[in-house]
């Protein structure tokens, strides 16, 4: 019978979710991973089912952010497209120039050098509200403290602010007054946001900062280099209120090389059920599904593919990508363009997994298992490289076999067993559904429900 015990109930604040950007058919499993935290906050109650005021820092037009947030809603990611909102969008004044609080916020002693270029960014009837410093071939761009231009409806420049980060807080503190007295949980889903936010130290907030990717360089093993766009983070890590992981295994690498100094906590990103359609499986499929991209070494799932040599099996790659080439090439030397199809991408991807007898990946890395979770909900078994982060946290449990990170023949022999050998597949297909539940929006929830609780129930760390 199912339990009578009430859900665990979000505190009372208003939640803020921050996101770079928010684009459809960009970001691949982040987006995902982002609205579906905002549909999941949503369903739990928030501003009464509204969810979240979902906030992107993109300078793109109010034309093109109307037009994502349409889609957004078309496809069912996106619970009220007014909850989507854009720092330009609400940058610039009807009657021209800056939006009041814009112009509030700028100093007229920061004034643009002559010899720094300068994107101009113009409202609907080409007059200038901002102009942005244009930070070329730098990573930390967004760490620039080149003056951002602030601009009146006649095209004079009123004065500037310290940079993106002056702009970006400028946003959110003229938001926040608006709130009222409540705690303001805000939910970082940006690196590049996080770090300039840091320092944010309104009392009524707390900054909740979520990871969606692998800190690691090559080889990936917990005492590889660390990606050189994390090192600084990791260094300001413990002011913020919580960190959100979403595998145990990479909390717990964090934890035994930095120390416990942050609050690191696990959340599994929500996953929702699919309506799995078994009826369209078809025997001998070998998919696999996903970015064509170098880290992915969709050239390894080929060739392993190739060499498990079963009959009556064939191999289609769904997706787009810098690598598209490299593998057509790649197939027509092998001579393999009878039995392996590069099927472009795909709007349906849950029909293709659903065909799917066996999903096959070869990824150097991981940061969440969306895709591994996702086959095994439509019900394919998995064979993966044994990679972090996320996979083993998943396939450990069942629905799938692990072969040896970049080892082929390892791989190979995996994809033959599972396809050769009738009961194997039917037991890990059975497997699939009981592992997936580990990931479900209401196992998810809980999570977040008692790390929000934990955070406004504390005084806010220092900034």
């Amino acid at each position: 019978m199912p339990s009578s015990e009430p859900g665990p109930v979000l505190p009372d604040a208003e939640y803020l979710v921050l996101s770079s950007r928010l684009i459809p058919g960009l970001d691949g499993g982040y987006t995902i991973a982002t609205l579906a935290r905002a549909r999941q906050l949503a369903g739990a109650g928030v501003a009464g089912g509204r969810g979240p005021q979902l906030l992107t820092f993109d300078p793109g037009t109010a034309a093109d952010h109307a037009m994502h947030r349409e889609t957004f809603v078309a496809r069912g990611a996106l619970t009220d497209a007014s909850r989507l909102r854009n720092l330009f969008d609400e940058a610039v004044d009807a009657r021209g120039g800056a939006a009041d609080w814009l112009r509030a916020a700028a100093d007229p002693a920061l004034i643009a050098r002559r010899e720094v270029e300068y994107r101009m960014i113009e409202d609907a009837e080409g007059r200038p509200f901002v102009a942005l410093p244009v930070i070329s071939g730098n990573p930390d761009w967004h760490l620039s403290v080149e003056p951002v231009q602030v601009f009146d409806g006649s095209g004079r420049v009123l004065g500037g602010l310290a940079g993106f980060g002056g702009l970006y807080r400028a946003w959110l503190s003229h938001l926040a007054a608006q709130l009222g007295d409540r705690p303001i949980i805000v939910i970082c889903e940006s690196r590049q946001l996080g770090e300039l936010i840091v320092g944010w130290a309104d009392p009524r907030v707390r900054i909740v900062h979520t990871i969606h990717t692998i800190h690691l360089e090559a080889p990936y093993t917990a005492d590889a280099p660390i990606n050189a766009l994390w090192t600084r983070w990791f260094a300001i890590s413990d002011r913020f209120d919580a960190v959100i992981w979403p595998t145990a295994t990479q909390r717990d690498d964090v934890v035994a090389r930095f120390g416990d100094g942050a609050r690191n906590e696990t959340v599994p990103n929500p996953i929702p059920p699919v309506d799995r359609r078994d009826d369209l499986r078809e025997p001998g499929l070998v998919v696999v599904l996903g970015r064509l991209a170098p880290g992915k070494r969709v050239d390894h799932a080929i060739r392993a593919f190739l060499a498990a040599d079963v009959p009556g099996t064939r191999l289609e790659i769904w997706g787009g990508g810098p690598e598209q080439e490299r593998l057509e090439a790649l197939v027509a030397e092998l001579d393999a363009g009878d039995r392996v199809v590069l099927a472009g991408y795909t709007d349906d991807p849950g029909r293709v997994l659903d065909r799917a007898s066996v999903v096959l990946t070869a990824t150097a890395f991981e940061g969440q298992p969306l895709s591994i979770v996702e086959a095994l909900l439509h019900g394919a078994p998995v064979v993966s490289y044994d990679v972090r982060y996320g996979i083993r946290d998943v396939l450990g449990r069942g629905g799938g076999v692990l072969a040896p990170s970049g080892d082929g023949d390892a791989l190979a022999a995996a994809l033959r067993e599972v396809l050769s050998d009738p009961a194997l597949h039917a037991r890990l297909s059975a497997e699939a559904p009981t592992v997936a539940a580990a990931w479900s929006p209401e196992k998810s929830l809980a999570a977040l429900t008692r790390v929000l609780a934990d955070v406004v129930a504390r005084p806010p760390r220092a900034r």
